[in-house]
């Protein structure tokens, strides 16, 4: 019998970050002397995608901050990465860890394909204690095309030794759905209370709560 995965995204989906990443892109923009607010930004249409992406928009806007989008993207990140180590009350999203339980149990292997560096991923899921559910782990900073291309969902199904035609994807933004229907992987999206008016058409399945999943 053929080995299963899924494959989790991990922004809106593991830890509802959208707030964190929202504030922490002003703050850096601010520490370069650049006055902005969360609705210049438009930052709903970056809801899935790489720091690249947004950093590089934001310095055609503002060509004050100069030419160089990782200087902004690692100052976002420090300040990013405090507030994982510090703030007291972060949790997991509701049904997260009683789903990767579920899914070990049911001899599924486990993946993650997120937009985000590595250092990020690897500080959320210590601090969550759930780490060691997952069999792979793939970091937008590890691919060169960022979603909604697929790379960064086929280099975590290589890396689980699983086909895409195996995987199952939980995401919760349309660039990463678009990535996973790229990838030829089925996707179940979850709807939350960031997910605004993304499209989530190209889902095979929407859900609300993650005991909704059948395995």
């Amino acid at each position: 019998m053929e080995e299963k995965a899924f494959i989790f995204d991990m922004d809106g989906v593991i830890i509802d970050s959208e707030n964190l990443h929202s504030v922490t892109k002003v703050q850096a923009i601010r520490s370069f002397g650049v006055e902005v607010s969360e609705a210049d930004l438009n930052l709903q249409s970056y809801v899935g995608r790489s720091a690249k992406s947004f950093f590089s928009d934001v310095l055609a806007k503002y060509p004050e901050l100069g030419d160089d989008w990782e200087v902004l993207a690692k100052k976002k990140h420090e300040l990013y990465q405090k507030i994982l180590r510090e703030a007291p009350d972060l949790k997991p999203i509701d049904g997260i860890p009683e789903l990767l339980a579920r899914l070990k149990e049911k001899g599924y292997k486990i993946g993650l394909g997120s937009s985000s560096i590595m250092a990020n991923v690897q500080l959320v899921l210590n601090r969550f204690g759930i780490i060691d559910y997952f069999d792979a782990i793939a970091a937008g900073s590890e691919v060169e095309h960022a979603k909604p291309a697929p790379d960064v969902y086929l280099l975590a199904a290589s890396r689980l030794g699983v086909a895409p035609e195996n995987c199952t994807v939980v995401e919760d933004a349309a660039a990463g759905i678009a990535a996973a229907k790229a990838a030829g992987m089925r996707c179940i999206a979850v709807r939350n209370p960031n997910s605004g008016t993304q499209d989530f058409s190209q889902a095979d399945v929407v859900i609300d709560r993650y005991d909704e999943i059948k395995l």
